[in-house]
């Protein structure tokens, strides 16, 4: 079986930060639903604050540096994305967009997202619906129902105990497991990939004859 794959962005300024804390602890409760599904997943974390210069030099001049092209191809190539933002000012960083900038606005399309923001005060929570989720919409992304919300006191003994950060990350991670194993698998762009032809009836020896013009 194909594994599936899930690319994780994070856009956490700060090394540690509780921004990639939070998709951390998704990607992990994401694979675990779907390990118990019996479906074999592949993750990749991305930092953002790691290309922040490359995607600026994207933004001026309209090419992706080597390292940037690389990180959006696994993007757009996954099964799935969890993306977590910080939240500045009400709504997503600055870093956060501009790499939503530098996609190919139909890149998403069909998608499963999984949205992450994290923010000291959870008076920023609602920046996932009013913010995030139309972002992901615009793109004809297809975010999942739950959106996972953490301030600064969720990581802390006066945690919300009436709707706790482990169970909303469950939730999340369980939705976003049902939208994978429904969709059918990403496919590679690469003519050579068995993976796109396996699956549909074919065989190796298809592959290999049709390349030999049969």
């Amino acid at each position: 079986m194909t594994a599936r794959r899930i690319a994780v962005v994070s856009a956490g300024l700060s090394n540690p930060s509780s921004t990639r804390m939070l998709a951390d602890r998704l990607a992990a409760a994401t694979a675990k639903q779907l390990s118990e599904r019996e479906v074999a997943v592949e993750v990749d974390v991305f930092e953002l604050r790691d290309h922040a210069h490359d995607i600026t030099n994207n933004l001026l001049t309209g090419f992706a540096p080597p390292a940037l092209e690389s990180m959006i191809n696994a993007v757009v190539s996954a099964d799935a994305v969890i993306a977590v933002t910080p939240i500045f000012s009400t709504s997503y960083s600055g870093l956060f967009k501009s790499f939503i900038d530098v996609l190919d606005p139909d890149a998403l399309t069909g998608k499963p997202v999984l949205i992450g923001a994290n923010a000291g005060t959870a008076r920023h929570s609602l920046a996932i619906d009013y913010a995030i989720r139309p972002l992901f919409t615009y793109l004809h992304a297809e975010p999942v129902s739950t959106g996972v919300f953490a301030a600064s006191s969720d990581w802390g003994a006066s945690a919300d105990q009436v709707a706790p950060l482990a169970d909303r990350i469950e939730r999340g991670a369980r939705e976003l497991a049902d939208a994978i194993v429904r969709r059918e698998p990403a496919k590679s762009d690469d003519p050579f990939d068995p993976a796109n032809y396996l699956g549909e009836g074919r065989s190796f020896g298809h592959l290999l004859g049709g390349l030999a013009g049969e």
